[in-house]
């Protein structure tokens, strides 16, 4: 699997990921909330096989980096750890986190920031 970093308005994102945000499905998943994108975002695409298996947009607010309407396929949880270590990587020192977060994914949430805190 490749994590690829993109810009919220670039032509690329919208090509690898509108096909996923338009789905009724995936819509439900993220309890039918709309995903944003601007020029204050920038998104984490995790793509296997030329597959998007997976997004987590972040976007830049003054001094936090906010993860918020995020897509993880079949609610895999080490791709959700997958997703958020490389975003804790990035951003770390820079922003502090803050995540907007399904129930369903709490505990891979904080199990992944634990084992970033430790490093």
């Amino acid at each position: 699997m490749e994590i690829e970093k993109l810009g919220g308005t670039t032509e690329r994102l919208y090509r690898l990921v509108a096909p996923l945000v338009m789905k009724p499905c995936i819509l439900r998943e993220n309890n039918n909330y709309p995903f944003k994108t601007s020029m204050h975002h920038i998104w984490f695409i995790a793509i296997e096989e030329e597959r998007v298996v997976g997004f987590m947009p972040v976007e830049i607010k003054d001094k936090y980096a906010v993860i918020n309407n995020y897509y993880i396929d079949k609610d895999d949880p080490d791709l959700l750890a997958a997703l958020l270590r490389e975003v804790i990587r990035h951003y770390a020192g820079q922003y502090k986190l803050q995540s907007v977060t399904h129930s369903r994914h709490l505990s891979c949430l904080l199990y992944t920031s634990d084992a970033a805190d430790d490093k």
